[in-house]
């Protein structure tokens, strides 16, 4: 008997259509089926459209639909796995949000999406789509996105390539699974675990600020004292998580500007590779003495996601900061989990 596989639809580039230069969205979903026949030989597909979006429209409440969607399906026993259609532009911070919504996962639950739409003769759906099938009956119990022959930890990818076929990476994580002549699933899996229950406490207000010569102190304050503003702040720092620090230019009071609101400060790498580590630079090192959070080796999609989680769960800042600095989905290395 095949494995059953519940398909959950919400549109993107997969799903459009093209009219003139400019990609649209089709009236409804894709018939997956008749333009993929191959994927009823690997598993019965049952089909859930649940929104038809590009996936520059989405926002954190699509996230909580999505993971609603996939919890019901995980509660079932019918079902192998999940897979979620989804368009590439924001893909990492759904698949991230979804890994630290969830928790431990009994199932796959496999992302996947295309460049080209699916009705396009030069598509790269057909294939993604068949990876993402065959990954949601594999022994991969992870948010996982399948994309260019190999299926990558969700909360460790980033989109890196926007005309490429294999758009996504994951340069601090291994694949989990890599789909050539044969299928090698990674030692790295994550352990099955019960599922719990959905908390879908979420607190969206968290803005990420990339760190630049020239980046004026006093807008970063200024957003801080927004009435109903910043709730959160991801710091997209140099190299190993420097940051401005001679006078005038220093963000070292907009940290402590942070501190005194009781707004978190996540300091993440500008760079793909590598991670943060505070006390390397006197930059860090005063960012780190003004209360900033070291994130490690988390992607920006990543650290969003889980701060905006982590401030929606909990109210002691000792508690979310332990949160912040704990690896919850495999999203950073034990190693870079510095909490100063």
């Amino acid at each position: 008997m095949k494995p059953r596989v519940l398909v959950v639809q919400t549109g993107g580039t997969l799903a459009m259509g093209a009219h003139g230069a400019t990609l649209s969205l089709s009236a409804g979903p894709r018939d997956l089926l008749s333009l993929v026949p191959q994927l009823a030989e690997i598993a019965d597909l049952e089909v859930q459209p649940l929104f038809n979006l590009d996936s520059g429209d989405l926002q954190p409440a699509h996230w909580l639909a999505i993971a609603r969607a996939v919890h019901a399906a995980l509660g079932r026993d019918d079902l192998a796995g999940v897979v979620v259609t989804h368009g590439t532009d924001t893909m990492a911070y759904s698949a991230s949000a979804l890994a630290f919504l969830l928790g431990p996962l009994p199932k796959p639950v496999i992302f996947t999406g295309a460049q080209r739409p699916l009705a396009d003769v030069r598509t790269d759906a057909r294939s993604n789509l068949v990876d993402a099938t065959l990954g949601a009956t594999l022994a991969v119990p992870e948010v996982a996105i399948a994309f260019g022959s190999q299926i990558l930890r969700g909360c460790r990818t980033m989109k890196a390539d926007a005309w490429a076929l294999d758009a996504f990476a994951s340069p601090a994580c291994r694949p989990l699974v890599e789909l050539g002549i044969d299928v090698s699933v990674a030692p790295h899996v994550r352990r099955s675990g019960a599922l719990r229950p959905l908390d879908e406490r979420i607190e969206p207000r968290v803005l990420a600020v990339r760190v630049f010569p020239g980046l004026d102190p006093r807008i970063v304050i200024g957003a801080l004292r927004t009435g109903e503003g910043v709730r959160g702040l991801v710091l997209e720092a140099y190299g190993t998580g420097n940051l401005p620090n001679a006078a005038g230019s220093s963000l070292i009071p907009a940290l402590e500007e942070a501190a005194a609101r009781a707004v978190p400060v996540v300091v993440v790498s500008q760079c793909p590779r590598g991670h943060v580590e505070l006390a390397r630079y006197e930059g860090g090192a005063a960012a780190a003495r003004a209360g900033a959070i070291d994130g490690g080796d988390m992607t920006v999609e990543a650290a969003l996601a889980k701060l905006m989680i982590g401030l929606g769960r909990f109210d002691r800042r000792a508690d979310l900061r332990a949160f912040l600095c704990a690896d919850v989905a495999g999203e950073r290395t034990a190693l870079a989990a510095v909490t100063g």
